[in-house]
């Protein structure tokens, strides 16, 4: 063969291999291309299964006050009632037809309460009537047949939440108990074919890219709520081809796993519809709260439609912020209803014309109570890891009352501010604090932190350490009362200079605050005035070791140093811990320690933790009555009588002020049979705040209390103490008749057996019977 033949040849047969080699690395090529693919949706399709079939949200633990308990015959006005259902979300309504509505004519009501689940169980809905008149609720029954009530219980108000890391907040909602009408309107405006697609709906995509390509920028979105769901809770915002493609295939692998009902429930808990401050509004369960103040299920249909235009742009038509621009997309929604049937040209007409609704003021995540919200985390930390309290939707069931936290709120601006004023103190600078409790069950019903109740800042009900001035006295007194062989309310004692080395080596050389002697005093006296040399001069006496156990045993856990100088208040404890050890004396020698927390429940309901009341006799309790007494002797003609211009002369109240050294502290320390309130005035850089207790922390104290429920009573006079009357002129026994006689608690048998000339004939008569008994005893 010609040699050029066979080149040519060999050239045909190089031809024709060439195309048997391009197939074959095609072949590879498209292998390993599907096969990347293939392992490529795999891991998408794990990314979706992991997270849809895990816990899928971290839901903050929620925090509520009491419930409000309506009872015939307790004390509360109409007007606080309203302030009550108002705080819950209860609007007025023409005629009320669902729950959490009411109706009002003048001290009448007409209410349908909401169902609620607690600690001991669910309440059902209720619809029931009530009527007020001078302050007290006179009667309760139900709407239909007006059978009597003996209680209702609301819903309680929530107070706070504790958020995980990332701040968003949604309240879970099942797609059974969200109304018909939102996914109505959610479908007709999002995606009219979602229950025909199968996660993308390419002709809507199309549309939507010619659209934006025509417009030169995005004008149309061509996704599915699948697409939507897909985005928001497994992509991020970016706008990349990339993120889209994981887009459509993710959304085809959650509709090939999981059936539409579970996919639109976790859409509407999981849609972004606002802001508020760091915390991001998810879901259309918080939404509905956080715009309207309500549940779901008591949206009219222009909330609903509200809610639904928000979907596209929470930020553009924020309601709040552009009322036009949200108007305009919620009367689209209106519109959408009309086309689908489900409501009339008619009613569409009815709904555009009618107002927003939303609230003034956002339902803030921050809580309005941040000081008492700082005792709930206390108490929660003990039991519970921080990251159950961030993601288990914990339900958490507080002590807190709201009518009282709002009057001491109110109390300590306005004191603080008129203090400021007249006592002319540099503007912004005088600080406070309060603890209000209920004495039966040691509950903390409100704490303020600062001058300005909201801030959640620095809490000085609960860190800032203060001397206690004169507040330690009580324990001085009963320390001694202890030994009614030796010490009596009326037993003198000497109010003279006094002077000794200290443990430093320096003179110790206490001082009155008039900086005047005044002699043999009966020991309520040297209470109720505070005389500084008589308490001196009994606490050597006793010994200063027994005082710090009597402190020990009220209460106090700090370690308190025996120095003499305690005597006088140079001891410093928080006002939480005044309120703990003062909360013993209230309570008639019985250590409970002070409680923030009723109940916690699961999400769901389920009980996980009480906090039942702890009780401890801790101090005698004859004692312990014959010292809060004299208290009561301090407050009508002592150093706290001023109180008596700010609340009923009727309220019992026994108290005692406290001014530390240079007037840094002013403090007030005061209780009735059923509450009690520490309340301080000073500087946070320790300076004078020139008050003394009476010109400071006994204003905030009157203010507050004269603004809640406190109910007039007398304590029980334990069985080994009696009350007695004491002519103060010569310290005797004494009946009501006498001018100036006052009561006083003695243990039993320690008490003068002798009359004043004052009592009269039932005085000798009396005096004659005691005689005749000791004769023959």
């Amino acid at each position: 063969m010609h040699p050029l033949q066979q080149w040519l040849k060999q050239l045909d047969r190089k031809r024709a291999a060439i195309p048997h080699f391009w197939r074959w690395l095609l072949l590879i090529v498209t292998t390993i291309g599907f096969l990347t693919l293939w392992a490529y949706v795999a891991y998408l399709d794990s990314v979706v299964k992991a997270k849809f079939e895990g816990k899928r949200w971290a839901v903050p633990a929620r925090v509520y006050a009491r419930p409000l308990e309506l009872y015939p015959g307790m004390n509360m006005t109409a007007s606080q009632f309203v302030q009550e259902l108002s705080s819950l979300g209860y609007y007025d309504a023409p005629t009320p037809k669902i729950s959490g509505s009411y109706r009002r004519k003048g001290g009448a009501f007409f209410v349908i309460t909401r169902p609620a689940t607690f600690w001991d169980g669910k309440e059902p809905s209720i619809a029931f009537r009530a009527e007020f008149s001078d302050g007290v609720l006179n009667s309760l029954s139900r709407a239909s047949g007006n059978e009597p009530l003996n209680l209702v219980r609301f819903d309680p108000m929530q107070i706070g939440s504790i958020y995980p890391a990332h701040n968003e907040d949604r309240i879970l909602v099942k797609l059974s108990d969200v109304p018909p009408q939102l996914i109505k309107a959610l479908l007709a405006i999002e995606d009219r074919d979602f229950y025909e697609h199968h996660g993308i709906a390419p002709r809507a995509m199309f549309r939507a890219l010619f659209a934006n390509l025509r417009a030169g920028g995005t004008v149309q979105g061509g996704s599915t709520i699948t697409q939507q769901l897909v985005k928001n809770f497994f992509l991020t915002n970016e706008r990349t081809l990339t993120r889209k493609i994981n887009e459509i295939i993710m959304a085809l692998e959650l509709e090939r796993r999981y059936g539409k009902a579970e996919i639109l429930e976790t859409y509407l808990n999981e849609i972004y519809l606002g802001q508020d401050g760091a915390r991001s509004i998810h879901g259309f369960g918080l939404a509905s709260q956080f715009y309207f103040g309500r549940p779901l299920n008591e949206l009219h249909t222009e909330h609903i439609a509200l809610l639904v235009a928000l979907v596209k742009g929470p930020s553009f038509y924020d309601p709040r912020r552009h009322q036009q621009r949200s108007r305009q997309r919620r009367d689209l929604v209106v519109d959408a209803l009309v086309s689908l049937g489900d409501i009339t040209d008619k009613d569409a007409k009815r709904f555009k014309a009618a107002d927003l609704g939303i609230t003034k003021i956002a339902a803030s995540g921050v809580t309005p109570f941040p000081a008492f919200l700082d005792l709930v985390r206390d108490q929660l930390k003990r039991d519970y890891r921080e990251e159950d309290l961030t993601s288990e939707g914990l339900q958490i069931f507080t002590t807190l009352d709201p009518l009282v936290q709002r009057s001491a709120d109110r109390a300590m601006v306005n004191q603080i501010h008129q203090i400021e004023k007249y006592k002319r103190l540099p503007q912004g600078q005088l600080q406070g604090a309060a603890v209000v409790v209920n004495v039966e069950g040691a509950e903390v019903l409100a704490v303020v932190g600062g001058r300005d109740p909201n801030f959640a800042g620095f809490n000085r009900a609960r860190d800032a350490v203060r001397q206690i001035g004169s507040l330690v006295k009580p324990a001085v007194y009963l320390t001694a009362l202890k030994n009614p062989q030796n010490y009596t309310p009326v037993t003198q004692i000497d109010d003279s200079a006094v002077s000794l080395k200290a443990g430093d080596g320096k003179q110790w050389t206490p001082e009155n605050y008039d900086h005047q002697e005044h002699g043999p005093v009966p020991l309520y006296q040297a209470l109720a005035h505070s005389y500084n040399l008589a308490t001196a001069r009994l606490g050597l006496a006793i010994g200063l070791p027994n005082i710090v156990d009597t402190l020990h045993a009220l209460g106090v856990e700090r370690e308190i140093d025996p120095y003499p100088s305690l005597l006088l208040g140079a001891a410093s404890l928080t006002p939480l811990e005044v309120t703990q050890m003062y909360h013993t004396l209230a309570n008639g020698g019985f250590l409970s320690p002070l409680r923030a927390i009723n109940a916690v429940l699961t999400a769901d309901g389920k009980p996980l933790q009480r906090f039942p009341l702890s009780v401890e006799r801790a101090v005698d309790a004859a004692s312990v009555y014959v010292v809060n007494t004299m208290l009561q002797a301090a407050v009508r003609e002592g150093t706290g009588r001023s109180l008596y211009s700010m609340v009923p002369a009727s309220l019992a109240v026994a108290g005692k002020t406290g001014t530390s050294n240079d007037l840094r502290d002013s403090w007030f320390a005061g209780f009735t049979h059923d509450r009690l309130a520490v309340t301080w005035l000073g500087m946070d850089n320790d300076q004078s705040s020139r008050l003394t207790g009476a010109e400071g922390a006994l204003r905030v104290w009157g203010d507050l209390m004269s603004g809640i429920s406190a109910q007039p009573g007398a304590w029980p006079v334990p069985d080994n103490a009696e009350l007695v009357w004491i002519d103060p002129a010569n310290n005797l026994r004494a009946d009501s008749s006498c001018a100036g006689a006052l009561q006083l608690g003695f243990i039993a048998g320690s008490a003068p057996a002798n009359y004043s000339p004052c009592a009269g004939l039932g005085g000798a008569v009396d005096q004659t019977i005691n005689w005749i008994k000791g004769i023959f005893q």
